[in-house]
């Protein structure tokens, strides 16, 4: 395998017949397992309004965890780059998605709201700019096909 190729993984497994299949659109669950060898099986369904199971992840919300983490440790990465330290990262993130008539639907933005510490006040400036230098080498903010925009805060250590 080339260095610049990575290849992923998994098995999502359908558990939600309910004894009849998909004989009607009620008669079944959306419940299903995702399979990541190695790792706790992530328990996922489909969002309520979907006939889902709410104590269950849904893909929505996966997707917007994965721009959340991925945009997190591409922030980290950029921050090595250019020095500045971080000590604490929080981002309470937030997506739009719309029903189409059809029943079809999309994503239309994402908003990232990242709450970062840095240990040096003179880094502040620099860390608000560094959330777009982290969302151009994020790969899953790269591989979307709708905004993901940020609107950061930042701190620094004992202000």
């Amino acid at each position: 395998m080339a260095l610049d190729e990575h290849h992923y993984s998994l098995t999502v497994r359908w558990t939600g017949n309910l004894g009849s299949g998909t004989s009607s659109y009620r008669e079944y669950s959306r419940d299903h397992d995702v399979e990541i060898p190695g790792l706790p099986v992530l328990k996922g369904s489909a969002d309520p309004t979907f006939h889902g199971d709410r104590s269950r992840y849904n893909p929505e919300q996966l997707l917007l965890t994965a721009l959340a983490q991925c945009h997190m440790l591409s922030f980290l990465h950029v921050a090595v780059r250019h020095g500045v330290v971080v000590l604490s990262y929080e981002d309470n993130a937030s997506g739009l998605m719309r029903v189409n008539r059809d029943g079809s639907g999309q994503f239309e933005n994402v908003t990232l709201h990242p709450r970062v510490e840095v240990g040096d006040p003179v880094h502040v400036g620099l860390a608000e700019e560094m959330h777009r230098q982290a969302n151009q080498v994020c790969f899953i903010a790269r591989s979307v096909n709708f905004p993901v925009m940020h609107v950061p805060v930042t701190t620094a250590a004992g202000s």
